[in-house]
């Protein structure tokens, strides 16, 4: 079966975002941020 061009216009996939990939990575860094300054405490100059 295939499909024409407005049916496959039509179809919505499950791919990730770059917005999605970018609030995923922005999170792991301010958790490894968080840990590191838990763990290791550093005084301001």
């Amino acid at each position: 079966m295939k499909l024409n061009k407005n049916e496959l216009l039509q179809i919505k996939g499950g791919g990730v975002s770059i917005g999605v990939l970018t609030l995923i990575g922005a999170g792991i860094v301010f958790l490894i941020g968080v840990i590191d300054g838990y763990v290791r405490p550093l005084k301001c100059n």
